[in-house]
Formats: structure tokens, C-alpha cells, sequence
């Protein structure tokens, strides 16, 4: 257990330290930066509301992610496998487990600094009122948490081709069908012909209807093991994948 804890750690510092020897790391926390606060302020219109929390914020990180996340991914193995680097990876005393969680380990907490920058806006919403700072925790932690989901999608999409492009496609297009599946316009049209049971399964598989709850202040166990599972799930396909290819 402890080699296994040594080599997951040892390819996670190893990733995270060559995301910001890279002016693409810096690009996208720009981009990330720039986006969440112009649909906040100007699509949301945040003064206007009147209102000391961050639910305006925090609506739009499912939509940025959407694609910003799939960009960050879809080089975790396209990249390897285009350059051959993977081959070479193999070899080393380190195991295909070992790879994709300290490869994915590395790449979430890169996400989880561009979700640390945004900290002005709780800040700003501090000096303008009195917000429920529970609230706000609960809803960088939803964030945290989705972008993992995607992440994890991202990373099963990569391991499947040696084109970014395709494997950036691939992701958006899942989770994109993950995230409208729980979306309150989809389940509206839904619930006009479809009973309510399977009108909340479809919900049920949704990103949104579980990161709802958190932007609201309530961590519920049953969407902690809803992001667990769907992590879990994807990152043993990407080993499933990868193994076949290794075995090819």
C-alpha cells in the first residue's frame, strides 16, 4: 500500500508540476477567470439582484465546465498515445491504477487552483452583505466535485483516441447529455407524457440535479456517491480501455 501511495504521488506532482511549466495552464485559468465573472456579473447581473450569496456564480460552473474541463482532458492519453510516450510508460515499476489516479489526481487539483482564484467574488459578496459562508463552502465543493465528473469522463474519452479533437468531442457530447438530462427545462417537457418514476431517473443520472442541492448548502450522502460513482465508474473504463490497448 505505502509503494502504491509513493507512485500515485510520485505521477501526480510529476503532472501537476509540468501543467504550469506550460502557458496553456495559464490560458485556461484566464479563460476560466474571465468567463465565471462576466456571465456572473453581466448575464446574471449580479448587482442587480440584491442578493449576498453566490447562486449566480456558482449557475454557471456546469456550463463553463462543460467545456473548459474537456479541454484540460483531452491530452491526459491522446497525447501519450499520439507521442508513444505511453509505451514508455509501461515500463516503468509503476501500474496502470497507479497511472490514471495520479494522472487524474493531478489534473482535478489543477482545477481545484482555478476554483481557489476565483476567491475575490466570495470576498466581494462579504463586503456588500452577510452571506451563509456555509453556503458558499458547499457550493465551491459542488464545484470541485463536477468538475471531477467531467474530468473523469474526459479522461475515459482520451484514453479512446489519439486525437484530442475527437476526444474533446466525445466528452462534451456525454456530458453534455449528462448535464441536460436533469436540466428543469428537459424534465418539464418530461413530466407532461412521462410518469413521475421515470421522470426522476432521468433526473437521477443527471450532473445538475446533484450539484443543485450543494449550491443551495446541502450535502446530501446520496450525491457525494452519485460523484463517486460516476468517477469511479468512468476511470475503470479508462483502464479497461487502456488495458485492452496495452494487451493489442
Amino acid at each position: 500500500m505505502r509503494d502504491f501511495m509513493r507512485n500515485t504521488a510520485a505521477i501526480l506532482w510529476r503532472e501537476f508540476a509540468a501543467y504550469f511549466g506550460s502557458p496553456v495552464a495559464y490560458v485556461f485559468i484566464v479563460i476560466f477567470l474571465l468567463l465565471a465573472g462576466f456571465c456572473t456579473f453581466s448575464f446574471s447581473r449580479f448587482y442587480e439582484m440584491g442578493q449576498a450569496d453566490l447562486r449566480a456564480f456558482f449557475d454557471w460552473h456546469p456550463w463553463i465546465f462543460l467545456f473548459l474541463v474537456p479541454a484540460v482532458a483531452m491530452r491526459l492519453w491522446a497525447e501519450e498515445r499520439r507521442t508513444g510516450t505511453i509505451e514508455l510508460m509501461m515500463t516503468l515499476p509503476v501500474t496502470l491504477t497507479q497511472a490514471i489516479l495520479g494522472k487524474f489526481l493531478a489534473a482535478w487539483a489543477f482545477l481545484g487552483v482555478a476554483l481557489v482564484l476565483t476567491f475575490p467574488m466570495p470576498l466581494t459578496v462579504a463586503y456588500l452583505g452577510d452571506p451563509d459562508m456555509g453556503t458558499v463552502y458547499c457550493g465551491y465543493f459542488g464545484s470541485f466535485l463536477i468538475a471531477g465528473a467531467y474530468l473523469s469522463v474526459g479522461s475515459m474519452t482520451s484514453a479512446m483516441t489519439r486525437n484530442q479533437v475527437i476526444s474533446f468531442i466525445l466528452s462534451v457530447v456525454i456530458c453534455l447529455f449528462l448535464v441536460l438530462a436533469g436540466w428543469p427545462p428537459v424534465t418539464d417537457v418530461l413530466s407532461g407524457w412521462a410518469p413521475v418514476w421515470l421522470v426522476d431517473v432521468v433526473s437521477g443520472f443527471s450532473f445538475m440535479s446533484h450539484f443543485s442541492a450543494m449550491e443551495r448548502g446541502v450535502v446530501d450522502l446520496r450525491d457525494l456517491f452519485y460523484y463517486a460513482s460516476v468517477i469511479f465508474f468512468m476511470l475503470f473504463a479508462n483502464g479497461v480501455i487502456l488495458q485492452n490497448r496495452k494487451a493489442a
